[in-house]
């Protein structure tokens, strides 16, 4: 098989330009990184404290169940 016959088949199997289309992908990740509308610290650390409080609020809940669930099933079921 010749240069040019190879060539072809790599062509055809897209396996020759997988560095050219890595390249473009990069660019264009670039491109759209800096459209971005980045937060501010300041919201960031805002939303932050948003979920770190309801999940802190969401585990109390779930542990006072779990004690009011463990009380009942010792005290009335599992004598």
């Amino acid at each position: 098989m010749n240069s040019e016959a190879l060539k072809a088949v790599l062509k055809t199997m897209r396996i020759a330009n997988i560095p050219q289309k890595i390249a473009t992908f990069l660019k264009e990740v670039r491109i759209e990184m800096k459209k971005v509308n980045w937060p501010t610290r300041e919201t960031t650390l805002r939303y932050t404290l948003i979920v770190v409080g309801v999940s802190v609020i969401v585990a109390i809940y779930l542990g006072g169940l779990d004690v009011l669930f463990t009380t009942f099933l010792e005290r009335f079921i599992l004598k």
